[in-house]
This record gives structure tokens, sequence and C-alpha cells, in this order.
């Protein structure tokens, strides 16, 4: 009946948009900084989240507003220490996760990742963390791979040297093979070599769902109407040749002690065989993207005229010192961790539920169910007493003792607390020995097809990637510079 009398449905939809402007002006969110315009909608942050763009539109909020902005009728940014300490260490775990993480379930079970109460992950974290204790990582049967894998990746590049080589493609395949040993070793890959191996990258690194999974976490119901069309512009989430490759390993018994496999195959933990397979795939794809991307973000920032005197301070270090362990070179860990702050793998917030009761964040009172979060991009740039001149790459800051403590704690590029990365220094030491490797050979230098517009990063959900998905360099022997620079 509301429906054929246009004057009852017009006064009934002018009382639902009063109730809804009344309980916005009355939130107790309107005295936090931020725009307006976010006091009563979101739609500007989800137009900057189908744009890829959600990042820098966040961190330019904080740039206008400070450490702490209200972002959208629910949720608020923090770039803080404060906020960081509170919202992800707080009782050691922090605050829940919210929904946004059930886009990153795998055959349809929750992983490490994607738990979202602090007691589900630490069950699971206690199966899972020892392979990734630093302790495991550093075993010889371990660090030979990744070591393995360095080589391979310097002879493939050392095939194109005098031309431009691809090192999106090849230090994604690195990222891949280094991460699929750490898992299931003797079943991973060896997409540096074998180009069937490289289609599994690749149908995993180009991933074009975007848009697609942004619906389906805001709108399932809509989703599930429109989702047929939909996929035919923005395609959801497929990988059937990764999923052969898990599927395939985690029903092989007999994975070397080290791996990841070994452990969950353990029948303490009472795991099926799609739990694990869940669980590797999950990682898998973590382990490609991020040390794949912060990689080549890092090694084409150093390419660049003004960064080869990091280049070269670098390779004095590494040609001086060629005995030492990869971990015990300080202008190398200086590089990765500068490289980290300005270029973090993942760069964008990661969501989390204010608990009963709400919570003081920052002098700010935010009450229970609201979305609070940080972003590595900001909490890296915006406290400028802690990081001078946040957009000049400079190693060097991370070699002075004034402010180190103060830069550790604001460091955000793993997260923080007991759901930060697990697999943290797994990717260390495969960042730093493949630096490693290629420094004390080669000089680097951007290719002349490549522009600034094409290492623009562009936000993938829980990851970032050059825009244009490539990054070509110029691989120069270091016998043979002068014929090249």
């Amino acid at each position: 009946m509301l429906l054929l009398n246009p004057p009852l449905l017009a006064a009934a939809c002018f009382i639902i948009a009063i109730l809804y402007v009344y309980r916005c002006v009355t939130s107790p969110l309107r005295s936090l900084p931020g725009p307006r315009t976010s006091l009563f909608s979101s739609w500007v942050l989800k137009y900057r989240e189908f744009r890829a763009d959600r990042t820098r539109y966040v961190h330019h909020l904080h740039q206008r507003y400070g450490l702490v902005v209200r972002i959208a009728p629910n949720e608020v940014s923090f770039a803080s220490l404060e906020g960081v300490k509170e919202i992800y260490g707080s009782g050691g775990s922090g605050y829940d996760k919210t929904e946004f993480y059930n886009l990153f379930t795998v055959y349809g079970r929750r992983t490490m990742f994607s738990t979202l109460n602090k007691e589900d992950h630490a069950r699971r974290k206690r199966v899972l963390a020892d392979r990734y204790a630093n302790s495991n990582i550093l075993k010889s049967n371990s660090l030979d791979g990744i070591r393995e894998r360095s080589r391979r990746f310097v002879e493939r590049c050392s095939r194109h040297v005098g031309g431009g080589v691809d090192l999106f493609i090849c230090l994604h395949d690195y990222a891949f093979d280094c991460v699929t040993h750490h898992l299931f070793h003797p079943y991973g890959s060896d997409s540096l070599r074998d180009p069937k191996d490289e289609e599994i990258m690749k149908q995993v690194t180009f991933d074009d769902s975007l848009q697609n999974r942004l619906v389906q976490y805001y709108n399932p119901t809509l989703h599930g109407i429109i989702g047929s069309v939909l996929s035919l512009f923005s395609k959801p989430r497929q990988t059937p040749l990764a999923d052969d490759l898990v599927i395939s390993a985690t029903a092989k018994t007999g994975p070397a002690q080290f791996t990841l496999l070994s452990r969950m195959q353990d029948k303490n933990y009472n795991m099926t065989q799609i739990d694990m397979a869940a669980e590797c795939l999950d990682h898998m794809a973590a382990g490609i993207d991020t040390t794949g991307d912060a990689l080549c973000f890092l090694m084409w920032q150093i390419s660049q005229p003004g960064s080869l005197h990091v280049q070269e301070r670098l390779r004095e270090e590494l040609l001086t010192n060629p005995e030492s362990s990869f971990d015990k070179l300080p202008y190398l860990d200086a590089v990765v961790s500068e490289g980290l702050r300005c270029f973090p793998a993942i760069p964008m917030s990661l969501p989390r539920y204010v608990p009963p009761g709400g919570r003081t964040i920052d002098g700010y009172f935010i009450p229970e169910g609201t979305i609070v979060s940080c972003q590595a991009y900001s909490a890296h740039r915006i406290d400028e007493a802690v990081f001078p001149q946040p957009d000049t790459f400079n190693p060097d800051r991370w070699l002075q003792e004034a402010g180190e403590l103060d830069r550790k704690r604001l460091f955000f590029a793993f997260a923080s607390g007991g759901r930060g990365c697990v697999g943290k220094h797994l990717a260390l030491a495969e960042m730093k020995i493949l630096l490693r490797d290629v420094y004390s050979r080669f000089v680097t230098v951007p290719d002349s097809s490549m522009t600034a517009e094409d290492m623009e990063m562009s936000d993938q959900l829980i990851s970032s990637q050059p825009r244009g998905t490539k990054c070509l360099l110029r691989l120069v022997p270091l016998d043979g510079r002068e014929r090249y620079l």
C-alpha cells in the first residue's frame, strides 16, 4: 500500500533521511578531524578503493587533518604510535578483525590470516609459527634453498645483459619459488626455469578481481544478483593452476622437515588435507605478492640516478665482507628497512573492530563496533619528528642512534603485535640474499622505455604493485659498466 501512496512514501523517506542525518550529527565520531562528507557517507572512500587509490587518499587526509582522521561514518584511521600500539598490540594481539577478511577465506576455510577473533588465530598460530621462526629460517636446508633460487635468478637475468629485463616477472618468480620451497619442498615450483610454473605465478600475480571482490564485500546480495555480469568487466579471483599445485603437494608425504607442510601433517594437530591446502595457498599468494612487490619497488628506487650512491655504498659493503652472513651487514639492513618504509608490501589499512565498551585512542573516545585501522604508508611518513623528509629515500636514517627506538616502534611494514606478519623473517632473508647476489655482480639502471607512471603504486586489496605491472631494468656487469653506463 505504501508504494501506491506517493505522499506517504515521500513522507516516510523524508523521516528516514532526517533520522539518518540526526544519527550522523550526534555520532561520537563527529568531533574527530576529517572531511565533513565522511560524517555522512563512505562513498568517497569506496570510490577511491574501486580506483585502487585508497592508500594515497587516506594518506592525503592524514596530511590535511593529522594523526587521527575520520574517513567514513563508522571508520577512523590512525597514523600514530599510540594508534598502532592500541589497535594491534592491546592485549597482545590487538582488536578483532572485521568481515573484510572474509574475502581471504580459501576453499571455504578460514586460514590463520582470515580468522577474525584473537582466540581462533592464536590456536592456528601455535601450529604454524614454529616454521616461520628465525631459528628455522636460518637452518641450512632452508637457507640453501633460498640461495639456490637467488642463483637461478642471477643466471636468468644474466642472459639479458646489455638489454632490459622485466624484474617484475623475475622477482615474482623468485618469490614464488622461495615460498613454495618453504611450504612443501621438494614439491615446490621452479618458475625461474620452467615456463609452466611461471604461468602459475602469473595467474596469482596478475589478478584482476579488485572491483569484483569489493562489491562482494560491501554488498553480498547485489554481488549475488549481478555477479555473472560483473565478471565480464572484473573477473572473480580464480587460480586453478595454483589450486592444482597446492592440492597435489599437500596430498604427498615426506616433505622436508623445515617445511610448513611437515608441521601441519603432524597428527597431533589433526588438520585435514583441505585445511592444509587452504593455508598453503594463502601463504603462497602472500609470499609471492609481498616479497616480489617490495623487491621490485626497492630495486627500481636504487636504480634511479639520484640513488646510485646507495648502490655504490651497498656494493662496497658486500664486496668488502664476502664471508659475512647476510643478516650481519648494517648497510644492507638499512637499505632493506628504508625500502620497506617507503614501499611497504602491504601499505594499506588493516581494519579492526573496537571491542565492547569502546576505547580511548590518541585522546579520542571511539565507541565499540567502530572500524579502526592504521596503514603502513602513513605511519612511515606522517610523524616527521621520527622520519624527517619522509618522502626522501635515505637508508642512512636507519644507521643513526638518535631516534632509533621511535623508528622501530613506528615501523609497520610487517604490521605489529600478535597478529603481525608471521613470514617476516622469511621475507627478510629472501630480500637480503637476492640483493647481495645482484649488487655484488651488477649495476642496475632503468630501461629507457620505463616511465614514472609505470611504477606508481596500485592498491590490490591487501597488497600493492606497480600500476604498469612491469619493471624494466638493465643489469650491467661490474667489469663492463663503463661500456653501458
